[in-house]
């Protein structure tokens, strides 16, 4: 049986993020996915699709209640995918009891300000260009592993080769487990 991936989306959600079904496509013949966009988890309905107003919606009560959201839709133990905001999401539902088996986070925006990190496996990936990444002070306080991507920026998400090595990253995480439980048995 297929391992069970939740991939939360960034604030653009469907809109903006055909980048979105690379990962999706290559990743589904591996795992069971569930697919999360920010903006439908966080009630957003804006008349005005700007960076400015869709960041404003999230820091004013969207990622509350985005993260309420996901929180009533998720109780099975899942590896998740989370880029940026929806990153942040992820792991203020972790915080908050999601079951969660590990948390891949690529750009989270927000958790440099927070103080503990979800239970479970937790990998942060930034563009070394990217001003809103945490410092290696704070991932390292916090036990988090955090990749640094030199030459990219907050998106780095989007770009072909991070895609693969983020989906080779993830497959090599639970081909590594399944491994382990073969060796125990």
């Amino acid at each position: 049986m297929a391992e069970r991936l939740v991939v939360v989306s960034d604030m653009w959600g469907a809109k903006k993020g055909l980048w979105i079904t690379s990962y999706l496509g290559y990743l589904q013949q591996y795992f069971d996915i569930v697919f999360y966009d920010c903006q439908q988890l966080a009630n957003l309905d804006l008349r005005l699709y700007t960076e400015e107003n869709v960041h404003k919606a999230f820091v004013n009560g969207g990622i509350d209640t985005a993260v309420a959201h996901l929180l009533r839709k998720e109780s099975v133990p899942s590896h998740y995918l989370a880029f940026s905001t929806g990153g942040t999401i992820a792991w203020k539902a972790g915080l908050q009891g999601v079951p969660m088996k590990s948390l891949y986070a690529i750009s989270a925006t927000r958790v440099r300000y927070e103080t503990i990190r979800p239970s479970g496996k937790v990998e942060l990936m930034y563009g070394d260009r990217d001003e809103n990444r945490p410092s290696g002070e704070w991932a390292k306080k916090l036990g988090c592993e955090m990749e640094l991507i030199e030459g990219f920026g907050h998106t780095l998400y989007s770009d072909e080769k991070i895609i693969r090595k983020v989906c080779q990253d993830l497959l090599a995480t639970v081909t590594h487990k399944v491994r382990e439980t073969k060796k125990a048995v």
